[in-house]
């Protein structure tokens, strides 16, 4: 016997120990021997081992007593061979049983499945699972933990715990003025009463001396312990489902049970986990120690043990991240490397003079982020570049430094802004930055020239789609023309008139506002131009290499010396009058407000402050002789622009507003920012509103009105009181609240991620590692061995969006 068999016999043994849970080697033993059957070298070994791979068997798919089964059969085998006798052929594993279904697929409808009606599919459908594929990556949201076993006797109050029983009686009973069933069962301990609300047919189903199990938490009725509503089934049962596991709890719509929708997935999972084909390739999975995905699938659903449920999710959470970065890592490779850039000269004398006209120094952050674009600029293959920094960190300093050397280089700069009112900001900031070199000509408007800047003049002009007709068309033709050096605006940059001669470099800013192929628009209206994106949402890193994952990262995480501090308190009810009469007080020294309100209409299910309904109240009875302005979203955007500028402008005391107004407006005379139900934002979100003020010179506060908040709400609360990094707020919202409402919210762009959390990051770092490597050795992913993942990676975008 070769002695390589006998590591073998040693698992098998423990395997044995261990109840038959495939947790006797690491991966399984369905991995394992394939392992050894690859490095085998003796005949007879390989036989053996050929015999017990063979074709289509998987230790993973089958139930505790068919395990039980094949292990003492191959016991016996290696026993045999190990004494030298004629080895008796290991006879083929009987697989779960499962039902054949012609003609169909994994792309089949979930009406292929046994058990399930067209009424029943659409009740699924709701649920998002219409395929039969569907329905394995249909997991639950959580498993209840039904392992632990005792007998009667040592039940705990409290504690979810498991029994195997016998029925000694089972009856109709009134329980809580409706009918029910009422059971004694007993085991060689003892016996406990059992009751089930709403349920008086299972009296009929629970036979006298049938032996059961039951699964659920213990109470105390009238001195007595009592299992109030468990999980059961027979003990006959060939696999455990509801009880004395790890018991899978699903989403659930009207019309479909836990019991059933249990049932019916692990059906389905039965007969065709075991079909699908792993589209990730063996290195990987053996590199990153992943478990293959039928067994993954299998023990997503029902595991084995918690350590096989860990091992599922860790697989199936690397799947999602690792086609996510090929995603996006494949969409920059295909830009940078088949496109070729235009590389820019740095022209240094005039960036020296840009600087030293400002009336700061850039903070060592600036000075690091703009080497980082600089350097960008100056390669042959375009840049993608994700720049974040907090408002008022300094971001469009460093934005007009590279536009200046995209012109010095003969090409046309543009800026995109998603609201007019941001555009006309950046209109004159930038105008206010370049006459620190010299004033422009003629008289202030959407076009200006500077005569002192390369090439000599440097002309500046705003596009937005309410400047008049005629306006609008001089500044299209002039940029056709190649006369407009930079243009900035909103997305009427994109629109069909606007032709660019020489567009060499695209800024956009608050990428998050603008979607994906609204970004692309402007970026071919030139050739392969350099792209710079903006934010001045912190972002966490987890999160930025996930959504901007084709962007290369820079971060200005420090803010310029001299920066007004804000203030934060948190106010209860009973503080409201008061902080009505502050905010009062700071309006009578000239000063302005905002006031945020989390919905636009009254809700009867949500108890918040209504914008509408508040800024009528605050009108009348608040605030009566103050002018107050309202801002909502459903305002057209026309009117959303009036009621900015003219709060911008000074002449309305108050803005009341949804959360519409977190990115855009600067207003450096608004020093109160007072956010009602400021506990049912994200800590991003209350951040992101209190960096609305603070803009000026003046002392600015935030306050933060919250009525009953909850103990998560609570601890919110006392984080943004403490805390100003936005950074450090961005990662604990993250934690807090996931990335799906990190905005506030649904990010467009981004594939629902159903088992990968954005916490973790050493899976993300390890995803994006092997992408790249992958796609360095194999762009495109064209090599034959590769084609299931393509197709995979392909088909996930398509289903969740593109690539940000």
């Amino acid at each position: 016997m070769n002695l390589g068999v006998e590591p073998l016999r040693k698992i098998l043994q423990l395997e044995q120990a261990k109840g038959y849970s495939n947790l006797a080697v690491m991966g399984g033993l369905d991995r394992y021997l394939h392992g050894c059957l690859e490095k085998a070298e003796a005949p007879e070994q390989l036989l053996l081992l050929k015999e017990l791979c063979c074709p289509g068997f998987s230790y993973a798919a089958l139930n505790r007593d068919k395990r039980r089964e094949w292990v003492e059969r191959t016991l016996q085998q290696l026993a045999a061979s190990a004494t030298g006798e004629q080895p008796a052929k290991v006879p083929s594993p009987r697989l779960p049983k499962r039902r054949t279904a012609p003609r169909a697929s994994l792309d089949s409808p979930i009406t292929v499945l046994k058990g399930i009606s067209s009424a029943l599919a659409a009740k699924f459908a709701k649920l998002g699972v219409k395929t039969v594929e569907d329905m394995l990556y249909f997991f639950p949201h959580r498993h209840l933990d039904y392992t632990q076993r005792k007998p009667i006797s040592e039940l705990e109050v409290g504690q979810e715990q498991t029994i195997i029983a016998t029925v000694w009686e089972a009856h109709i009973a009134a329980l809580g003025g409706r009918k029910g069933t009422e059971a004694t069962v007993a085991d060689d301990t003892g016996t406990v009463r059992v009751v089930w609300f709403n349920q008086p047919y299972l009296a009929k189903t629970l036979r006298t001396n049938s032996r059961i199990v039951l699964s659920g938490r213990v109470s105390v009725f009238k001195g007595g312990k009592v299992f109030q509503s468990p999980e059961w089934e027979t003990l006959e049962s060939e696999d455990l489902i509801h009880t004395g596991r790890l018991v899978p709890l699903y989403p659930l719509t009207e019309g479909l049970n836990p019991r059933r929708v249990r049932r019916l997935v692990k059906e389905a999972v039965a007969q065709w986990a075991p079909q699908l084909v792993d589209f990730l390739p063996q290195e990987v999975r053996d590199h990153c120690s992943l478990v293959d995905l039928p067994q993954a699938i299998q023990q997503a659903h029902y595991p084995d043990s918690q350590q096989w449920k860990d091992e599922a999710r860790r697989r199936l959470a690397f799947d999602e991240l690792f086609l996510i970065q090929l995603g996006v890592l494949t969409r920059k490779q295909e830009w940078q490397e088949s496109q070729r850039g235009n590389p820019f000269q740095i022209d240094d004398p005039l960036l020296e003079r840009f600087l030293h006209s400002l009336p700061f120094a850039l903070t060592p952050a600036q000075q690091k982020v703009l080497g980082e674009i600089l350097s960008d600029l100056e390669k042959s293959k375009p840049m993608c570049r994700l720049l974040q920094g907090e408002v008022g960190s300094g971001k469009t300093v460093v934005a007009t430094a590279v536009l200046l050397i995209a012109v010095a280089n003969g090409y046309q700069g543009a800026l995109m802004a998603p609201t007019e009112v941001l555009a006309e900001q950046h209109f004159n900031n930038i105008s206010t930055l370049l006459s620190k070199i010299g004033p422009p000509e003629g008289e202030r408007g959407p076009l200006l020239s500077y005569p002192s800047l390369p090439p000599y003049p440097f002309t500046v002009a705003l596009l937005i789609g309410s400047l008049r007709q005629g306006e609008k068309k001089k500044i299209q033709q002039l940029i056709r023309q190649g006369e407009v050096d930079l243009v900035i605006g909103t997305h009427a940059l994109i629109q069909g008139e606007v032709k660019f001669k020489r567009l060499g470099l695209v800024v956009v800013d608050e990428q998050h506002r603008f979607g994906v192929l609204q970004r692309s628009a402007l970026r071919q209206k030139g050739f392969n131009p350099h792209v710079l994106v903006m934010t001045a949402t912190p972002i966490p890193r987890t999160l930025a290499l996930t959504l901007y994952g084709d962007l290369d990262l820079s971060v200005i995480k420090q803010l310029p010396p001299g920066r007004v501090a804000i203030e934060t308190r948190w106010l209860n009810s009973k503080q409201r009058e008061a902080a009505y009469a502050f905010l009062r007080r700071k309006i009578a020294e000239g000063r302005q407000a905002f006031i945020i309100c989390p919905l636009i209409e009254e809700s009867e299910s949500i108890e918040a402050k209504a914008a509408v309904a508040e800024y009528q109240r605050l009108s009348q009875e608040v605030f009566p002789d103050l002018r107050l302005g309202l801002l909502h979203g459903r305002i057209p955007a026309s009117e959303k622009e009036e009621v900015m500028r003219l709060f911008r402008d000074g002449k309305t005391d108050i803005l009341v507003s949804t959360p519409v107004v977190e990115v855009g407006i600067d207003v450096p005379n608004a020093v109160v920012m007072l956010i009602e139900g400021a506990d049912r934002f994200g800590l991003s979100q209350l951040h992101q509103f209190r960096g609305r003020v603070g803009r000026g010179e003046y002392k600015s506060y935030c306050l933060l009105l919250a009525e009953t908040p909850s103990l998560e709400g609570r601890e919110r609360l006392k984080i943004i009181e403490k805390t100003r990094d936005g950074f450090l707020l961005a990662e604990e919202d993250l934690k807090i609240r996931g990335p799906g409402e990190f905005f506030g919210t649904r990010q467009s762009g981004l594939p629902d991620l159903r088992m990968a959390r954005l916490s973790d990051v050493a899976l993300l770092e390890l995803a994006r590692e092997e992408a790249s490597r992958l796609l360095q050795d194999d762009p495109g992913l064209r090599q034959p061995e590769h084609s299931l993942l393509a197709a995979e990676v392909a088909r996930l975008w398509e289903r969740g969006g593109e690539p940000s």
